[in-house]
């Protein structure tokens, strides 16, 4: 139950040598860093689930709804951020307030969240680009795209077995190349990426808005079916339980803290600039969308954004929204190998994991060993297992970080309310508690598996812990006698 003094913090945020990371991010590459991974495939497809099955039009009220429910976390990450610009993210915090173990989970919980999460979407990057290059009629070869569990029917009758998915591992060891190279590459290739994603995004939205049909948004709110959750206002909530997952990603900007120039200015700009951004994107997206199509033909549609272009005369619009998804999950994947190692990279200063994991380029002043390590193991993931079993980018891990930060931010007012904060969270307790209810309904209306895997992989975390973390914790190893 070990806790790291703020003083102890900021000293680590200002050295330098091999352990240290170079400053070159500024507010704007944070906010293009943060919508690079909000805006994601999911904006193509959860809208229309929500719209469908939950709020109808008012699924424009379902993204306020679930924006608010961020904010409260964003605002109490902003304060951290702020107040401790250190590479780690939630797991630093946790480790300042709540204690050394608390801070092991929280890490080694993020560590599941984004490896599951960049294999998952490596491979369904794969799967898309396998559909995008078969409209101009390139075909791979369906041994080189499926994993060996997974097979394919022919256009002969004939059935064949998956290999290895090849594209899947190229676009991880991509990835991995850029960010070693630097995290001002990083940053830069991530902004050129989010202009092309948010052009697609503001396209749809201009060219749509002149065909939308006012019919489709009466009634705005639909009548409850007599079920909880199946429209009307219940149906608003619910749908926000839904779209709330497109907006994780935030979370992410606070592990680039001792990457980032003036971070106390820097942090709240990025972290709470990224979630205004997506917020109103999202909701004009949402309305174009209802407008185009009345919310029931998106019923049981994988594509609910091609049922809306088709009710305009732009058909090529629905390849380019396939080419933004497919752009969109190359940032996805991007920031989530830097969130992935810049939490390995903390975890192994404090002497919780091997110290190779801290040990940065003498060049590049990039963690590139941690970064090669972790482009083997998830490239291994997403080439050799299919994604029905790698399964959904579950968020269970990322919004129990959410709680433990608002839950710190009260504990470190109450332990030290005269630290200088740059940034401060407005009308505490009451910003963090409701952060932390709206998170707890959150993991709460997750399911069960979810929960299973996240207890097999805190035990196995555990057994690291106790087997080699607590040993050679460097805060333990100077609190001995």
């Amino acid at each position: 139950m070990l806790k790291k003094s703020l003083a102890l913090l900021k000293q680590e945020a200002e050295e330098t040598g091999t352990y240290s990371l170079k400053r070159s991010l500024n507010g704007f590459s944070l906010i293009t860093m943060g919508i690079g991974v909000i805006i994601g495939a999911g904006l193509f497809s959860l809208t229309g689930i929500a719209a469908a099955n939950n709020a109808g039009p008012a699924v424009t009220l379902s993204f306020l709804v679930a924006a608010i429910g961020c904010a409260f976390s964003a605002l109490c990450y902003a304060e951290f951020a702020s107040l401790v610009p250190v590479a780690g993210s939630a797991y630093t915090y946790s480790y300042a307030t709540l204690g050394e173990f608390f801070a092991w989970i929280i890490g080694w919980d993020l560590v599941l969240e984004y490896s599951v999460g960049a294999a998952t979407v490596a491979i369904s990057w794969s799967q898309y680009l396998v559909r995008f290059l078969s409209t101009y009629h390139i075909y791979l070869p369906p041994q080189l795209v499926l994993s060996p569990f997974e097979k394919a029917q022919l256009s002969d009758g004939t059935t064949v077995h998956g290999y290895f998915n090849l594209p899947a591992v190229l676009i991880i060891i991509l990835i991995t190349l850029v960010i070693i190279r630097g995290i001002k590459g990083s940053a830069l290739f991530t902004s050129i990426i989010v202009a092309l994603k948010i052009s697609v995004v503001l396209v749809f939205i201009g060219l749509g808005w002149q065909y939308i049909n006012p019919d489709n948004y009466v009634p705005y709110i639909p009548e409850n079916s007599g079920t909880f959750g199946e429209f009307g206002w219940s149906g608003i909530f619910r749908g926000a339980g839904v779209v709330f997952f497109v907006f994780i990603g935030f979370d992410i900007i606070a592990a680039m803290a001792q990457e980032t120039k003036n971070p106390k200015r820097n942090m709240p700009i990025g972290i709470l600039g990224s979630l205004i951004i997506c917020t109103v994107l999202f909701g004009l997206f949402g309305y174009v969308l209802t407008g185009l199509a009345n919310y029931t033909e998106f019923k049981d549609s994988a594509a609910p954004v091609a049922v809306a272009i088709a009710k305009t005369p732009y058909v090529w619009l629905g390849q380019a929204i396939i080419l933004a998804i497919i752009i969109g999950y190359v940032s996805v994947i991007l920031v989530d190998l830097l969130g992935q190692s810049r939490v390995f990279f903390a975890m192994s200063k404090d002497g919780l994991l091997p110290r190779l994991f801290s040990h940065v380029h003498a060049k590049f002043k990039t963690p590139y060993k941690g970064n090669i390590i972790l482009c083997v193991f998830i490239s291994l993931f997403a080439g050799l297992v299919p994604i029905r079993v790698v399964g959904e980018m579950t968020s269970i891990g990322t919004l129990l970080a959410f709680v433990m930060v608002c839950l710190g931010v009260i504990i470190l007012r109450k332990q030290q309310p005269n630290a200088p904060r740059a940034f401060k969270t407005p009308w505490v307790p009451f910003v963090p508690i409701m952060g932390i209810v709206t998170c707890l309904l959150m993991m709460v209306s997750l399911p069960l598996d979810t929960w299973i895997r996240l207890i097999v992989w805190l035990v196995i975390g555990l057994a690291i812990y106790f087997s080699f973390g607590k040993k050679n914790s460097k805060l333990n190893s100077k609190s001995s006698p």
